[in-house]
């Protein structure tokens, strides 16, 4: 995805986030307020029921002690004669109001709540109605009968005897809710019983209806939909889509000039960085203002010109490391053999009896080392020229033991153990010269003499060749750079770039060349491909 695009993207999001969120929050207040006004209105939807409620609790319960208070009435009730109370049932009717008439009823019940006559209204067919404690004056409340629902007042009928007050019956008077919880009164209250759920649309409002003994025995739901409001709200989403649209246009319009305004400048940028990763440092930039941008095109100029001047003084650099380095490798690759012609002249000289035998066998070492001489001054021939070396399939085992006998001495034993089926391509004089080095480090850490090890291992479709020594090990501070040129410990006259030459040979055949310290000294482990 090109920046163009990326910066387009990155305004869109943003003013579709800031606006989405904006719109979010506005909607929010909006239905917040509507959910409040409603539920406001639905509080006082039940405030208003509660009034009609204790108007209904207050008329019933005074039009009951007016009839619990008449002599005549309490004369009637306390024979508790079926008979003689539904005989006086039409005058204590017209005692009561026509609304308490007609839309309650009213029942004169023993004391234990048998029903004996009923005075007004249609009751609900029941065995017994609650009945109240002695000394209560009268009791109110929400009574359940299956998913019935009632308002109940219920007065005692009281009378002086002997033993002191005495109730001869119990005048029950109430009101029916509601027949059945799933039916609204108005559409918008629901009554249920306790235990029962009740699920409408919109928002809702409860009120628990307390029984005869305070406890909860059912619920008043009052529903409300948010009706004009929800419309409100209709209307400010459609208002946010256009809003939406009109910030969409402005936001496209805007990215369009400021990618534009970004992308152009960075482009030339990029173009001009290409130039300089192709290595053509005299590309510029034009500067055309003073911003950001334009300082950053300075920059760059300025940049490109301290690379040019820095590339010709980095070549005149390199062209002379390149000497020193080159001369480095000479010497540290002549100097064995040369140590070897130098040794095995001098015992020539100054020996004058020695047994033909050693003098063929110093005779064998000057002739060895000469032609490792002239084998490396053909190689950096050949380098100079852009040539390389030949592989040609070798014995390991006959390269290993070239390296051992170049450098054999009294106090160090030598065990080879490598099979001579192992055959690998190679070229075969810079690889014995790997393992001469690494001979030679393994003796140098040993003055006091021991042993040094060289084992091979078929691993895959390679060969791994250790060299153990038997020395102190590798210090630790140059663990790290061991392979690194001109790292040297402990020797006095190294150059460090054995074992670096020694790996970069290794690598070019395929393999690697790592160390790692053992037990007891060094492990050495030259890692070969087939």
């Amino acid at each position: 995805m090109s920046l163009r695009w990326k910066i387009w993207l990155a305004v869109f999001g943003s003013v579709t986030l800031l606006f989405g969120v904006t719109g979010w929050i506005l909607q929010r207040h909006a239905i917040d307020s509507a959910t409040r006004s409603l539920e406001e209105e639905m509080r006082g939807s039940v405030r208003a029921y509660e009034t009609v409620w204790q108007a209904r609790q207050e008329g019933l319960g005074t039009a009951a002690l007016l009839l619990s208070s008449l002599p005549n009435v309490r004369a009637a009730f306390g024979t508790q004669d079926a008979a003689t109370v539904r005989d006086s049932a039409a005058e204590l009717r017209g005692l009561l109001s026509e609304g308490l008439r007609t839309r309650s009823f009213f029942v004169v019940c023993d004391p234990r709540g048998g029903p004996i006559a009923t005075i007004a209204g249609e009751p609900p067919a029941m065995g017994t109605w609650p009945t109240v404690e002695a000394g209560v004056r009268q009791k109110s409340g929400f009574f359940v009968r299956g998913r019935e629902i009632y308002q109940l007042v219920l007065t005692p009928v009281m009378v002086d005897s002997a033993r002191g007050p005495a109730m001869i019956s119990l005048l029950v008077a109430g009101y029916a809710e509601g027949e059945r919880p799933e039916q609204l009164t108005g559409g918008e209250f629901v009554f249920s019983v306790a235990g029962e759920k009740v699920d409408r649309p919109g928002v809702r409002l409860d009120r628990p209806l307390l029984g005869l003994e305070g406890q909860p025995v059912g619920t008043l739901s009052i529903f409300r939909t948010p009706g004009p409001a929800e419309r409100e709200l209709e209307d400010l989403q459609k208002e946010l889509i256009w809003m939406w649209a009109a910030a969409m246009g402005l936001s496209v319009v805007l990215s369009f000039f400021l990618a534009r305004r970004i992308v152009e400048p960075i482009g030339a940028l990029d173009r001009a960085a290409t130039a300089i990763g192709e290595q053509r440092y005299g590309e510029r930039l034009p500067v055309t203002s003073n911003d950001e941008l334009g300082r950053l095109a300075a920059t760059f100029n300025s940049m490109s010109e301290s690379l040019e001047a820095a590339r010709g003084e980095l070549i005149r650099q390199e062209r002379i490391s390149t000497v020193g380095r080159m001369a480095s490798s000479i010497v540290h690759d002549l100097r064995n053999p040369l140590a070897a012609i130098y040794g095995g002249a001098e015992m020539l000289i100054d020996s004058d009896n020695l047994a033909p035998a050693q003098t063929k066998r110093l005779a064998g070492n000057i002739y060895s080392a000469s032609r490792r001489v002239l084998e490396m001054l053909q190689e950096l021939l050949d380098a100079a020229k852009g040539k390389t070396g030949e592989f040609e399939v070798c014995r390991l085992r006959e390269v290993v033991d070239a390296a051992v006998e170049s450098q054999e001495t009294e106090h160090i034993r030598f065990r080879v153990e490598i099979p001579e089926e192992l055959e690998l391509p190679m070229d075969r004089a810079r690889m014995e010269r790997v393992f001469v080095n690494l001979l030679a480090n393994a003796i140098e850490v040993m003055p006091e003499g021991g042993e040094v090890a060289v084992v091979a291992r078929a691993e895959g479709k390679g060969v791994v060749v250790e060299v153990r020594d038997q020395g102190p090990g590798i210090a630790e501070e140059v663990r790290g750079r061991l392979f690194q040129p001109f790292t040297s410990f402990g020797k006095r006259n190294g150059l460090g770039l054995g074992l670096a030459l020694s790996r970069q040979t290794v690598l070019e055949h395929g393999g690697d060349l790592t160390a790692a310290n053992a037990p007891g000294g060094a492990v050495f482990s030259v890692k070969l491909h087939g």
